[in-house]
């Protein structure tokens, strides 16, 4: 490649932003030997010297004695790794190969890459690591299944780089193959398939998301089953909407404005949802990420528990990516704020939230589990006899308990949690309306309950 290409190219990389395989710098720094260790420890990068964070392109000085600079830092990392150092204009390109005799360290201690970040880890951490999961990584390799010409779907890839802010104009093929969702080979990579291919049903099936509504606390009896089989950003705004909707939401007037709020804080929610997609074995074929709704929780687990190198204690301090190509996409596309933060945030949401509490588990599946706070039924009641001079029926009662705790739930839904005709709902309800125990505020659309305040 002559230096102009060379320089193109480069240009067309910058485009593309930080990520898994590419590191930007404005000048030779502390952190540059660190860098060199992360890609040589994970699978090679390029570190590009003269460019911000932002992708200003500022230039550095590319002369002999800079060159050598580099040349001896690079000669610091242990074992031996072969780094190319190459100019392009005003910016220097440092490749660094996938490293063969991993663990690689400086002076700093072994670092990782991690999605578009480098995270320091023991050597332990590093050896276990690598002797549990290999160098084979489920995200980047081939997925022979997938036909490019009749399985990408192009709308969701313009809709990531919409999200990603990456430009349009960067030709297609060139822009997968450094998100590294096509191989060298043109074919799609597992990655690809999960981010860009139509359906994932019958290319990858365990990569399916499945939702399902209980009655009570157990496993019994299902209200409602979806299967998401879409690209994982569609099967995760589809899981996060299927949660809201079987879950309560109330409201809050405390302003001129209504507040509305949801049982499960939606930022601790979509946290935990991405998580499962994002860090789950997808090696493990025999298992989806289940999300599942019970009268008195809502668990969230995905097939993997803790990838290796992650301990019990470290478990929310730091982060080793199981999925690298996965996180780095989908800190891209803004689903992952910061990788590495997500439980301290699902902890912090809920706690502030003040309606219910979290808890996580982990052994051959990672578990996240959200208490629901239910209105007792029975005090319920008893408030309501007061105020009726008599006793309200069981079904009138279990309506009243559900709109409480559901204000937008509709009559269908009435009648399926109940188990009794939508007539039968429609005649308790207009009973309810005349005793002025409920009332319809807004449209049938668009429209929620109102119980009265029964402490007036």
């Amino acid at each position: 490649m002559n230096m102009k290409k060379t320089a193109r190219h480069i240009k067309k990389l910058i485009q593309t932003g930080e990520g898994y395989h590419l590191e930007f710098k404005k000048s030779l720094d502390k952190s540059f030997a660190a860098e060199i260790c992360a890609f040589a420890n994970a699978t090679g990068g390029k570190i590009l010297i003269g460019v911000a964070d932002d992708k200003t392109i500022t230039g550095t000085i590319a002369d002999n004695i800079t060159r050598s600079r580099i040349q001896d830092v690079i000669n610091q990392i242990e074992p031996k790794i072969d780094a190319k150092i190459s100019i392009a204009d005003n910016i220097i390109v440092v490749d660094v190969p996938e490293g063969m005799e991993k663990p690689y360290g400086c002076s700093r201690g072994f670092f990782l890459r991690i999605g578009p970040n480098s995270q320091k880890l023991t050597r332990n951490q590093i050896v276990s690591f690598f002797r549990k999961e290999g160098r084979i990584r489920f995200d980047e390799m081939e997925n022979s299944k997938a036909d490019f010409t009749k399985d990408f779907d192009a709308s969701a890839f313009n809709n990531f780089l919409r999200l990603a802010s990456i430009t349009p104009s960067i030709d297609q093929k060139f822009l997968l193959t450094n998100l590294d969702c096509l191989s060298e080979n043109k074919q799609m990579t597992n990655a690809g398939v999960l981010f860009f291919s139509k359906s994932i049903e019958f290319i990858m099936l365990q990569a399916t998301v499945t939702c399902v509504l209980y009655k009570g606390c157990e496993k019994v009896h299902i209200l409602d089953r979806k299967d998401f089989s879409g690209n994982i950003m569609e099967n995760i705004e589809n899981a996060v909407m299927f949660v809201m909707r079987h879950t309560n939401l109330e409201y809050r007037i405390e302003t001129l404005r209504r507040e509305e709020i949801s049982e499960i804080p939606e930022v601790a929610l979509r946290e935990a949802v991405v998580n499962a997609v994002c860090h789950r074995d997808y090696f493990e074929k025999g298992a989806n990420v289940m999300i599942e709704i019970f009268e008195d929780r809502l668990e969230i687990s995905n097939p993997g528990g803790l990838p290796s190198g992650l301990t019990a204690k470290s478990f929310g301090t730091r982060s080793v990516a199981r999925n690298p190509v996965i996180a780095a996409l989908l800190h891209r596309a803004g689903y992952i704020e910061k990788i590495g933060t997500g439980i301290k945030r699902i902890e912090k949401t809920v706690a502030e939230h003040k309606k219910g509490s979290v808890s996580f588990s982990f052994n051959t599946f990672f578990r996240v589990s959200f208490s629901r706070v239910q209105e007792n039924r029975k005090a319920l009641g008893e408030k309501l006899g007061e105020k009726l001079g008599e006793k309200l029926g069981e079904n009138r009662l279990k309506i009243v308990s559900l709109m409480k705790n559901n204000s937008k739930i509709t009559i269908p839904e009435l009648a399926e949690n109940i188990g009794i005709s939508t007539t039968a709902i429609e005649k308790n309800i207009m009973y309810l309306k005349k005793q002025k125990i409920i009332r319809r505020i807004g449209p049938a659309k668009g429209g929620y309950w109102e119980v009265v305040d029964l402490e007036e």
